[in-house]
């Protein structure tokens, strides 16, 4: 064989490089020392589906279409060729139109007449389109075991084997899987810009029953590939008769079934087809592809078999987590209220392995007395099943220390003692307690609707962000406590945790959320960087701000996508308004007499007359008003002037003047005061009566002759609920009766 300098003239002429190129069946492709495209011929153009004549061109060797995943690898390659080295290796390439195919390269350096390297020269082909299926196969399994093993979502899984499949080495797929006794049809994926007409091959979700006799059912049966390599000269019974007439009409000259098994068991089958919609140099399979069938089907089902593990998995975790939040939120007079939870993604890529999604953020929202409400929102460090059931065990805490009705800060103080106790107990060598609490950041608070007043604690965890007037900003906080569980020792938790309180605008709305809201991983936003947090917030704070006008709902969803990226850990987000019009209350103080048990039931029936409770439910109300006023005079006398058994002679007193004894107060004067507040809600009137005496009143067992001690007895069996609960000056009792009819 000759060289090209020893040619004629003519022949040199005849056969330049460039027209040799032109006829090549694989593409040619020349870039500089920085990968910019020098030249491709027009296979190149073909295989890569770009535009333009096989001469200079701007754009680097990334522009043809490699997938970004593979990029890294492509930078590799340049390095590696450019010392002098030579590389071969598959590539995911997605084309001009869409498609996605694999694409068998070899790269060598491009050698100066000195012999230094000035470029790149880069043979490439469509894998598995040519003779050397051998040297491809292997390759080429690596690639699909690659993008199989990145999933573990079954319907993710399944639409990447797909991808995969369809153009590069098949027209039609389908994939099916079991459902129980029932096998369903999961993907139908085709060349593109086809879909099968109505009436003929089954769509995705349909159930599939091929006839006895039919090569998918033997594939089924035998738990072997099964290759038809030319429908012309083979007869199979038919799924139907529109699947019949499709398979004529589209000319369906080859498949290949192969059952997914794995652990002895049939998960179901993939199914590959060759029809005359393409043009192949091949439209029909063979042995070799049979086995190449079989080997990718072994690769797919494993992939399925993790997928369906982990749904399994995360499914049992994520209804875990559920059971441990609240399941419905009450409905809350003066406050709208939206949640939102959201686990993360798994842990695969972090290289710690498959974990569970779930985590210990957790949020809550607890009635309290007269209408007031608990808000709190925290998250425990870690994940996984010991997160959240440390989660679970805090939550149900926090909501019985919260029925104390105490300050936030007691019950922070509280909830930090509890975070000790549950800590895994662990000893060193000599016995020694070891046990370390876990780090939780939390943050308590009590709203009052009708004040518009938000008392609050705060443990470690970022301020709620505070959107009124078009604005978000953060809630100034000044007393910010260590996380639950971290606290010095020898300090008390009183001194670590402060109360503080703010007054909520009409319309006003908070965003309390977890650190997974901001906390995201790097996406093309940030040009892969890990952003700061000072820059997540003032994204989230700025979509926020846009959207101060909208309802609740809109504004959760607005917080969920407002930080570019994805979820990098659990996030929970509590949203609440409050209330653009005042609520209506009543509230008056009295001297602690006898006399002023009347009163204080008058003042009542006017308030609920004006707000058009119904007579019934405000008769109710006025009586348990008497009942539990009378119980603060009783006890507001001082201790000096002894207390006697109030006698009534002669027939019962009607009921408006049972209270107006002569001399009973005279005997019980005293300087206190009490005061009577009353509060109108949707379907509630709530009744509080302060007074300054600090016991807290109790149900005590009357006898048969006892003048007194029924009166708490009558509002526990009467009121829909009642209670009392200290407060600075002494305490309240207070109780709620609906306004409607039970």
């Amino acid at each position: 064989m000759k060289r090209w300098g020893d040619l004629s003239q003519e022949a040199v002429d005849f056969l330049s490089a460039s027209a040799v190129l032109d006829h090549a069946e694989m593409a040619v492709v020349v870039t500089d020392r920085f990968s910019n495209l020098l030249y491709w011929n027009p296979f190149a153009e073909k295989l890569f589906g770009r535009q333009g004549k096989g001469s200079v061109r701007e754009g680097s060797v990334l522009s043809l279409g490699i997938m970004e995943k593979d990029h890294p690898l492509a930078v590799e390659l340049a390095k590696h060729v450019l010392k002098g080295g030579v590389w071969e290796g598959t590539f995911d390439v997605k084309r001009g139109d869409g498609t996605m195919i694999y694409v068998r390269a070899q790269a060598v350096p491009l050698r100066h007449d000195s012999g230094s390297v000035t470029g790149i020269v880069i043979t490439a082909r469509e894998a598995m389109r040519s003779n050397e299926r051998e040297k491809d196969r292997f390759g080429l399994l690596e690639r699909i075991g690659e993008r199989l093993a990145g999933s573990l979502y079954v319907e993710e899984t399944l639409k990447r084997v797909a991808e995969m499949l369809v153009p590069q080495f098949a027209d039609h797929c389908f994939i099916e899987l079991m459902e129980g006794e029932r096998l369903v049809r999961r993907v139908s994926q085709h060349v593109q810009g086809w879909t099968p007409p109505p009436d003929t091959w089954k769509p995705v979700g349909s159930e599939i029953r091929y006839p006895a006799g039919h090569y998918a059912d033997t594939a089924m049966r035998r738990q072997e590939t099964i290759l038809v390599e030319d429908f012309a000269s083979s007869n199979f019974p038919s799924p139907h008769e529109g699947s019949a007439r499709l398979c004529g009409e589209i000319g369906m000259t080859s498949a290949v079934v192969a059952p997914l098994c794995v652990r002895g068991e049939t998960l179901g089958l993939m199914y590959l087809g060759l029809s005359n919609l393409t043009d192949r140099r091949s439209p029909h399979y063979d042995a070799f592809d049979r086995d190449f069938v079989g080997a990718i089907a072994t690769r797919v089902a494993l992939a399925v078999d993790n997928a369906l593990l982990f749904e399994e998995e995360r499914h049992t975790a994520e209804s875990f987590q559920k059971h441990l939040l609240p399941r419905a939120l009450p409905a809350l007079d003066g406050l709208d209220i939206a949640v939102r939870y959201y686990p993360a993604a798994p842990l695969a890529s972090h290289g710690q392995g498959i974990q569970t999604q779930v985590g210990g953020d957790w949020y809550d929202v607890i009635p309290l007395s007269a209408g007031r409400v608990g808000i709190v929102i925290g998250d425990v460090e870690g994940r996984g099943a010991k997160a959240a059931a440390i989660m679970g065990q805090l939550r149900a805490a926090l909501r019985a220390f919260a029925q104390d009705d105490k300050p936030p800060a007691d019950i922070l103080a509280r909830l930090d003692e509890w975070t000790r106790i549950i800590a895994t107990p662990e000893q060193d060598e000599s016995g020694a307690d070891i046990s370390v609490p876990p780090i939780v950041t939390c943050q308590y608070l009590v709203y009052d609707a009708w004040s518009r007043q938000l008392s609050f604690a705060n443990a470690g965890h970022a301020p709620p962000l505070l959107l009124h007037d078009g604005q978000c900003l953060e809630m100034s906080i000044e007393e910010v406590g260590q996380p639950l569980g971290v606290r010095a020792k020898g300090m008390h938790a009183d001194l670590v945790y402060k109360e503080e309180t703010r007054t909520l605008p009409p319309g006003a709305a908070l965003v309390l959320y977890t650190d997974g809201l901001v906390d995201r991983r790097p996406g093309r936003d940030f040009g892969g960087r890990m952003p700061s947090d000072e820059e997540t917030l003032g994204i989230l704070q700025e979509k926020l701000a846009a959207c101060t006008k909208e309802n609740v709902e809109r504004i959760a969803d607005t917080a969920t996508r407002a930080v570019p990226g994805e979820i990098d850990d659990d996030m929970a987000i509590l949203v609440l308004r409050a209330s653009p019009v005042d609520l209506d209350v009543e509230e008056r103080t009295f001297p602690a007499q006898p006399i002023m048990v009347g009163e204080a039931r008058r003042m009542a029936a006017e308030a609920f007359s004006g707000w058009n409770v119904p007579d019934e439910r405000a008769e109710l109300a006025c009586l348990l008003v008497s009942e539990v006023v009378t119980n603060v005079v009783l006890h507001a006398a001082t201790a000096s002037i002894p207390r006697r058994e109030l006698v009534v002679e002669g027939p019962p007193l009607p009921f408006e003047e049972s209270w107006d004894v002569p001399g009973f107060e005279e005997e019980l004067v005293s300087d206190k005061e009490f005061t009577l507040r009353l509060r109108r809600g949707e379907e509630s009137v709530w009744v509080e009566v302060f007074d300054q005496d600090l016991r807290l009143p109790r149900i005590r067992s009357a006898g048969e002759n006892d003048e007194g001690g029924r009166g708490l007895y009558l509002v526990d069996q009467l009121a829909k609920r009642w209670g009392s609960r200290p407060t600075r000056e002494g305490k309240a009792v207070w109780f709620e009766i609906p306004t409607r009819s039970r």
